[in-house]
């Protein structure tokens, strides 16, 4: 198996609800690495040039507002299938459909504050980093 990057961030629900310490916990605990992390704010730019994709939908004016509301964590993690790994360890996009567990099962709400983002793909996670941490 290939090493694989992935693109995290803990959103700023995840952050004012005092949850980093158990995510970055249990990120460690299914054998992956964090090669990089940063708190800090998520500016105009780089939410829009992330969700760049989703401009035009009807929620994604409520989607700059929120990612840039607060401070984030964004994090770099690699290894073996990290994108899948993350994915599995996040749940399903959908708080209420996420098992338990799962980040998003255990402390999401609702779809407009579920915790956690995650790259779709290898890449996703090339352009996200891209975005957030340079090249």
């Amino acid at each position: 198996m290939a090493i694989e990057k992935t693109y995290n961030m803990i959103k700023p629900d995840g952050v004012r609800n005092g949850h980093i310490g158990e995510i970055i916990a249990r990120i460690e605990r299914v054998g992956l690495t964090i090669e990089r992390m940063e708190l800090g704010m998520v500016s105009a730019e780089e939410a829009k040039a992330n969700y760049a994709e989703h401009e035009g939908k009807s929620f994604y004016d409520g989607l700059i507002a929120y990612i840039t509301s607060g401070p984030v964590v964004k994090m770099v993690v690699s290894g073996e299938n990290a994108v899948a790994t993350m994915r599995k360890l996040m749940g399903a996009t959908n708080p209420a459909e996420a098992a338990p567990g799962t980040i998003r099962g255990d402390f999401g709400l609702t779809m407009d504050e579920n915790v956690i983002h995650g790259s779709d793909s290898v890449e996703s996670a090339e352009r996200e980093i891209g975005v957030f941490f340079g090249a």
